[in-house]
């Protein structure tokens, strides 16, 4: 079966549109995700041989024009073909209506949806235009396989798991898909990019450019009420790459990307087994890989000791991520975030002893949030002074408890183009009682102000950049995209 897969275009005449970041948008900082679900499930039906083409329409960018002429070199109009689009909230009803199109110019087409939206949501994004055939529910790297082998075969679809299918006007919905289990029979996402993506396109303002970014694992046992792939892709059990095939992908980059300096770790929470991750840093120390390329990755505050936080620093890990969230205890409890703030202190305090740079994330607007609590996060952050940090209204997704909540309680709007303001950055959706979406907002721009025009912070950039060129670079290109916003 010859399968397309497309991240589709969305306001590329805005920049480029970050669809698989937990919370997708022309981003402040510029950043740009790779589509690695996407990327996964693309490089999955090839290892079991169908016949992939794969276009990323955000990250030329590319118009809608422009991706349907490049569909045009890799197809002819009579060909029998599966289309997989990615998706997100805020760009839907586009997704659906490209996927339209495509049904409409290649009339003997598959066209299937995939992503958190169509998920959360499949009977009303199918609802949406009747040329889309069906909407996968959850992972989709076995979906989309078991969907070709069906199709090459000419068997009845409704045996392919985790679909949402439409038949005429109404929908029928097969057996769950289960999850993965052995993740290591997933390719590396590092070689699928090699062969089809130019890693040059991609951006994360936290680490070094340019960068590769994979996932080792999958799911997190953790219930924070905001978090969206856990309660909608990948459930709460934590499934994980062996060490050694983690190791084996660093070996691949360092080997084949001369020009990529660091890795980026985008599982939702990488260091949730400890011991694994002693386990892939000794490797690392012991093939020597730490000396080719430095590396990230999202880590919460009740995770790491000091032991093992020294070990990943020597081990090549530059960087870790924690969402510390809010200054208020009441906060952090509402959301299940199931930390304490004397850890965030400890784990701090540990970081830097072991040489690791912080980028801490913090939001507003959850489940209790007034100003003074917003004000706690702020005095958090200040007295905390990580190498960087973010401040975000929170952004409800369906499929989430932080969804139901504000949705149920008439705190937000139905309207999901609403999730994005016209040029694509982050919209907020969420007004509370007592606090507007626009008193979040401006608070989000004073505190980044305040956080970032500090002499002590300017101080110390410039301190870090004098001895990591890298660095330098790295904060210069992210500062050249933050500062319109810093000095509005």
């Amino acid at each position: 079966m010859h399968v397309i897969f497309i991240n589709p275009p969305f306001k590329a005449q805005y920049g480029k549109f970050s669809r698989e970041s937990r919370s997708p948008a022309i981003t402040k900082s510029g950043a740009l995700y790779y589509p690695l679900w996407l990327i996964y499930a693309a490089a999955y039906s090839q290892k079991y041989g169908h016949r992939v083409d794969f276009i990323d329409a955000p990250a030329k960018p590319l118009d809608k024009r422009q991706t349907f002429e490049l569909v045009s070199g890799m197809a002819a109009l009579d060909e029998k073909l599966l289309f997989v689009l990615d998706t997100s909230t805020p760009s839907i009803k586009s997704d659906v209506a490209f996927g339209s199109g495509l049904k409409e110019k290649y009339k003997n087409s598959f066209v299937l949806l995939v992503g958190t939206h169509p998920t959360a949501c499949p009977e009303e994004t199918l609802g949406y235009n009747d040329k889309i055939d069906a909407a996968a529910i959850g992972e989709f790297d076995y979906t989309v396989r078991e969907l070709a082998d069906a199709m090459d075969a000419g068997k009845p679809l409704e045996g392919v798991r985790g679909l949402c299918l439409r038949h005429g006007d109404k929908f029928i919905t097969t057996s769950p898909m289960l999850h993965i289990t052995d993740m290591d029979d997933i390719p590396f996402a590092a070689e699928f990019i090699k062969k089809n993506l130019d890693e040059r396109d991609y951006f994360f303002a936290a680490a070094t450019y340019p960068s590769i970014q994979i996932f080792t694992g999958r799911g997190c046992p953790c219930h924070c009420t905001f978090c969206v792939y856990p309660q909608v892709m990948h459930g709460h059990k934590f499934r994980a790459r062996s060490p050694e095939s983690v190791v084996a992908e660093f070996q691949y980059i360092a080997a084949n990307f001369q020009d990529v300096k660091e890795v980026v770790i985008e599982d939702d929470t990488f260091t949730i087994d400890k011991e694994r991750v002693r386990r892939i840093s000794e490797l690392l120390i012991e093939k020597e890989l730490n000396k080719r390329l430095k590396w990230l990755c999202n880590a919460r505050a009740n995770t790491l000791d000091l032991d093992t936080m020294k070990l990943m620093k020597k081990a090549g890990c530059r960087l870790i991520i924690p969402g510390f969230e809010s200054g208020s205890q009441q906060i952090l409890d509402n959301i299940k975030k199931g930390i304490k703030l004397e850890q965030v202190y400890d784990y701090v305090k540990n970081a830097k002893k072991a040489g690791l740079l912080i980028h801490a994330c913090y939001m507003v607007g959850n489940r209790g949030e007034t100003k003074a609590t917003m004000q706690e996060t702020l005095d958090l952050a200040l007295k905390l002074n990580t190498d960087t940090a973010q401040f975000f209204p929170l952004i409800p997704y369906p499929g989430t408890e932080g969804y139901e909540w504000a949705h149920s309680n008439g705190y937000m709007t139905d309207d999901y183009e609403a999730y994005c303001n016209e040029d694509g950055t982050h919209n907020t959706v969420l007004n509370l009682p007592g606090l507007s979406a626009q008193e979040m907002v401006d608070f989000c721009n004073a505190a980044r102000k305040k956080y970032y025009l500090r002499v002590r912070y300017i101080l110390h950039r410039l301190r870090v950049g004098l001895t990591d060129f890298d660095d330098l670079k790295r904060s210069l290109k992210a500062f050249s995209k933050l500062r319109k916003y810093l000095f509005k």
